[in-house]
């Protein structure tokens, strides 16, 4: 079943300085849907979500009072989980699907209230990991039923060119004090007796104040000539950047999945990050059961130091993880499915709001 979904996004979504992985994954569901058949029609919204002011909550709830009564909605989460009473508003009057690409309450406690309203408000709800649907039900009294997963695929990409001595490190990732910047930049410090490099790609003023605080990290530990931050890359230019990186390394004390993690993957390039939310189900297994990359204990920049000297150190061990990444890398899968995925709660919800199911990847294993 197809028909109209009216898809409510930040502004930023196309903002080639403001890269994420939620903007990236509305952009390719907007095109997965279309693809399938969907008419898309988008209304991006300005704001400072998820804490917008008055007048843009307004300029939201007139968007949403614009469409016709009965029409199908998906929502980006940043701007919907921050605007309960608009939520509830239209959800007698439309269908709403709420994207929750992160709990708000995870960036924030003061947010959690406002977005429990949010989500109960909803037709159904879709998250992009088994972790993010667990946290929720942890989070808030919600119906089990109504909670569904669409994970992000990743494009196939040409495997990397491995180093012999595998020091080429690369991390993906704005420069925000939930993705570990500082942990990882004391973890580097602690191996630089050994030669290595690391490219910082991301985003760099999001927190002002935590950039700076890192650029002083890495002069006082020494190592600013080997810690090399680029800015936000898009296209061929991040393309380059995996193509020239040994090892994916995160230190995020915050993580629903880590799309740069299959990223890196989809290039048999092995990953080095913290068993913190989603990342160990975006890491996955490779077919025998070997995990391509090496999972430490979250917000402990010694035993990230302690797996970086090992891989750093350990020809055989960087053999291993990398024939483990290829065979991983077999496994993914694109961004089809994830569209499909969400065309089915889309269906189910503008079918009925009593009958929602859950679809699965198995439903769509033979869907060309």
């Amino acid at each position: 079943m197809t028909g109209t979904v009216h898809l409510v996004l930040p502004n930023d979504i196309d903002d080639p300085a403001s890269p994420s992985g939620g903007n990236v994954y509305d952009r390719r569901v907007s095109q997965g849907l279309a693809a399938l058949g969907w008419a898309v029609r988008e209304h991006p919204v300005r704001g400072g979500w998820p804490h917008p002011s008055q007048a843009e909550t307004a300029a939201l709830s007139a968007v949403l009072a614009s469409l016709p009564a009965g029409q199908t909605v998906l929502l980006d989460g940043l701007v919907a989980c921050a605007a309960p009473e608009v939520m509830w508003s239209q959800a007698a009057r439309l269908r709403l699907v709420i994207l929750v690409h992160m709990p708000l309450a995870e960036a924030a406690s003061s947010l959690r209230a406002g977005e429990g309203r949010a989500l109960a408000a909803a037709a159904a709800i879709v998250t992009t990991s088994l972790w993010s649907r667990g946290r929720l039900l942890e989070l808030y009294d919600l119906p089990p039923g109504r909670i569904h997963v669409a994970a992000p695929g990743v494009e196939a990409a040409r495997l990397a060119t491995a180093s012999r001595a595998g020091n080429r490190l690369l991390c993906v990732a704005a420069l925000a004090r939930h993705k570990g910047h500082d942990l990882l930049g004391k973890a580097l410090a602690e191996v630089a007796d050994l030669p290595w490099s690391c490219v910082w790609v991301g985003p760099l003023q999001r927190e002002q104040g935590f950039a700076d605080e890192l650029r002083q990290l890495i002069r006082v530990s020494g190592i600013a000539d080997r810690v090399h931050l680029v800015g936000p890359c898009r296209g061929s230019a991040l393309e380059f950047r995996y193509a020239q990186a040994d090892l994916l390394v995160s230190a995020s004390r915050v993580e629903t999945y880590g799309m740069a993690v299959t990223e890196a993957l989809a290039r048999g390039i092995p990953v080095l990050a913290p068993a913190v939310g989603g990342l160990p189900e975006a890491l996955g297994r490779a077919p025998q059961g070997a995990l391509p990359g090496m999972l430490v204990r979250p917000g402990d920049h010694l035993e990230l130091a302690a797996a970086l000297r090992r891989w750093l150190t350990g020809e055989k061990l960087r053999d291993d993880l990398r024939r483990s990444a290829r065979e991983r890398r077999a496994t993914l899968s694109g961004w089809a499915l994830t569209a499909r995925l969400l065309a089915g709660v889309l269906s189910a919800s503008a079918v009925t709001m009593s009958k929602i199911y859950s679809p699965s990847v198995e439903d769509f294993a033979d869907t060309p």
